[in-house]
């Protein structure tokens, strides 16, 4: 099957690490074009990519199949519609919209249009929380009770880029940074709750968006789950812990793929996305004579590849996409205050 051509709205942090070495890497992608308002950087490392003045060049271009938008977080959805409109699929970085009503016009307009819409949720292919899912999924921990996903940094100072730190443009905060990720997890684990609950909190000097997003998920079973995200945690704990009536589970968030492609080593390399052995979790388990065994999981390779390769089948081949509209819907829910 020909490779789908693609470009990218932006060339900035994003499309350095997460985009553009995956779709040069992957055979089934062609990386086209991209749109470079002012600084021409992507040639660079990318000579046969055109680069476009703005987002209508691009999306005028009648050889690009698939855009990706990863523009600023209150653009994601104009500028996805735009392109479906232009009779592109489209990739969209997190938050893909800002509102529930966004998913549900970006995905009717898809269907309009017989375009694929993608939410890009490259955290599914972390080492740490592929490790995570292989436990629960292997029911090692019994019936879960209590679920614990954190995704913490330490960011007192008020960010330079004022779109991010303004309360009345939309998808700012940190419900709408973070809170996709863990979220997300969340979701493709246990699927959508029954009810929740959302602490919001700005502690910041000077801040005036959200810093702190805590959700609570309830499910009928009795699990609960809490998500948590903060910009002022200066000793991070472990990122998973979960507990069930056999056992519990501690793993940190230990995933090397972003470090790694920030120095530019290839998704192709040998050593992409393998832990380190010191980084392992650890799992608890107790039999029915109250024994308790602790064994270190092992280290897995985490690779964003597996996203790429999902899209690729869902439009070359029709394959369903992992991430669902519904998961979609459900956290953008949960997100908006």
């Amino acid at each position: 099957m020909t490779p789908i051509q693609t470009g990218l709205l932006a060339y900035g942090m994003s499309g350095r690490i997460f985009h553009a070495p995956f779709l040069a890497a992957h055979a089934g992608f062609e990386l086209r074009a991209v749109v470079e308002r002012s600084r021409k950087q992507m040639q660079a490392t990318y000579p046969h990519v055109i680069s476009y003045d703005s987002v209508p060049d691009l999306l005028n271009d009648p050889a690009i199949e698939l855009v990706v938008v990863n523009t600023p977080n209150d653009s994601h959805f104009s500028l996805a519609m735009d392109a479906l409109r232009a009779g592109k699929h489209v990739l969209i970085e997190k938050p893909v919209g800002t509102s529930a009503a966004d998913i549900d016009a970006l995905y009717a307009l898809g269907r309009e249009m017989n375009r694929h819409v993608f939410g890009y949720q490259n955290r599914r292919w972390d080492s740490d929380f592929m490790a995570v899912r292989q436990v629960v999924e292997s029911g090692q921990l019994g019936q879960l009770i209590e679920v614990h996903i954190r995704f913490d940094r330490y960011k007192a100072a008020i960010h330079t880029k004022v779109f991010k730190e303004e309360p009345t443009t939309p998808g700012a905060g940190l419900n709408y940074d973070l809170g996709p990720h863990i979220l997300d997890q969340a979701l493709s684990l246990f699927g959508p709750p029954a009810e929740f609950r959302r602490t919001f909190g700005s502690f910041r000097p000077n801040s005036r968006v959200t810093d702190y997003f805590q959700a609570h998920l309830l499910y009928p079973s009795g699990l609960n789950v809490y998500l948590t995200t903060s910009l002022l945690v200066a000793d991070p704990g472990p990122a998973y812990v979960l507990h069930g009536t056999r056992g519990s589970l501690r793993k940190g968030r230990t995933d090397v793929q972003e470090p790694q492609l920030d120095g530019g080593l290839s998704p192709l390399a040998d050593t992409y996305g393998v832990e380190p052995a010191e980084a392992a979790g650890t799992l608890t388990l107790m039999n029915e004579a109250g024994e308790k065994t602790v064994s270190i999981l092992e280290p897995l390779r985490g690779n964003y590849m597996g996203l790429f390769e999902a899209v690729y089948q869902a439009i070359r081949a029709g394959q369903p996409y992992p991430i669902t509209e519904e998961d979609l819907r459900t956290q953008l829910e949960i997100l908006q205050s």
